[in-house]
């Protein structure tokens, strides 16, 4: 009994702590349309840790970075066109979740498709051959009487019960 007493005043001082401590959170940028755009500019780009995640999603300490060189280049008056060409002109065109379409993008384009359609025919080729595969050979004539004697068999059998 008493060690759940412990246990739970720790529990409520440890909550109590946090919501005493827990601010608001301060603005990134003073200027809310820098924040804006900073949004919508990391948002089109693909965090380079997780590669799963924008850039905006992103809570890896690369993206933090990421973010806070966008927020200076949005400050020192670069068009979003300029800041993207700047990520990709440092990263390549991976940073990018729509990279566009050129001749050293064609496989982060087509590469899903194709390999879908290369895995699809090894299916049905593989499907094809395993049914060539399993037709059962015609019976000789020794295969054949031996048969026709056990279903001779089987017939007067079933007669005498």
């Amino acid at each position: 009994m008493r060690y759940w007493l412990i246990v739970w005043l720790f529990a409520l001082s440890s909550i109590a702590s946090g919501s005493l401590r827990a601010g608001e959170a301060q603005p990134l940028a003073a200027d809310e349309l820098t924040e804006k755009r900073l949004v919508a500019i990391s948002s089109e780009l693909r965090c380079l840790v997780c590669q799963n995640e924008s850039l905006a999603g992103s809570h890896a300490e690369l993206a933090n970075d990421l973010r806070r060189e966008i927020r200076s280049l949005i400050q020192d008056g670069r068009s979003d066109a300029e800041i993207m060409e700047f990520m990709v002109s440092r990263y390549g065109d991976f940073v990018r979740y729509r990279p566009p379409l050129k001749a050293t993008t064609l496989l982060l384009w087509f590469g899903p498709g194709l390999l879908f359609v290369v895995g699809l025919s090894a299916l049905v080729l593989y499907l094809r051959r395993r049914n060539r595969a399993i037709v059962d050979p015609p019976l000789t004539a020794d295969q054949r009487a031996q048969a026709e004697a056990l279903l001779q068999d089987q017939d007067s059998d079933q007669k005498l019960s």
